[in-house]
């Protein structure tokens, strides 16, 4: 029976059964389907048949040893060895500020206030001063030295000069001479035998 509707249906009751009847293009269809996907099993079983490259690692790609012990030193960083860590090379700052400066490490003195003495026991470096001028606008003291107001303070006397070493400033110890504290006290202005009481009369 031919039907040129594809979704056409014929509906047989023949003794009690239900017969299902399919257009013949669905018929079709189911065929090709079937022919495609026989296709792509055969395309799949040629790709399987088909012989990869072998796959070589470097020793292999590289016939000769040496060439491929140069190939490997190549790989990693280069190191320079050096008596002196010179960070001063690569930090940027201009050759002048660097190796015409002189840097003086010493330990700063007590303030006069009132406070103790327990936040002064640090040594410090500071830059020599260079050319100033007076501002004419307020009549300020003016410079254009970058460095004439950097302070940098450090736990000992070694790691400064270790600093000053690797920035590559020319440096100088100005010397500290620690002087032990005199015990004194408020009450012996009032001590009896003291001659510290002076007589209003």
């Amino acid at each position: 029976m031919q039907c040129g509707v594809a979704a056409f249906l014929i509906v047989l009751c023949c003794s009690g059964r239900v017969i299902f009847i399919y257009s013949r293009r669905v018929i079709d269809q189911h065929i090709s389907g079937s022919s495609v996907l026989s296709k792509d099993m055969a395309d799949v079983e040629k790709a399987l048949q088909i012989h990869e490259p072998e796959r070589k690692t470097n020793k292999t790609f590289f016939a000769h040893k040496a060439e491929f012990q140069r190939k490997e030193a190549m790989k990693g960083l280069i190191t320079i060895q050096s008596e002196e860590n010179n960070v001063g090379i690569v930090s940027g700052t201009p050759d002048e500020h660097i190796k015409t400066r002189t840097v003086r490490i010493y330990k700063p003195a007590k303030n006069a206030m009132q406070s103790g003495t327990d936040n002064i026991n640090f040594w410090q470096i500071s830059f020599d001063t260079r050319e100033r001028w007076e501002n004419p606008l307020m009549g300020w003291c003016s410079s254009g030295d970058p460095l004439q107001a950097m302070r940098v303070n450090f736990d000992s006397l070694e790691e400064a000069e270790e600093h000053c070493k690797k920035m590559g400033w020319k440096y100088l110890v100005q010397s500290h001479h620690d002087k032990d504290p005199m015990p004194r006290n408020y009450g012996t202005n009032f001590s009896w035998n003291k001659r510290t009481r002076v007589s209003t009369k």
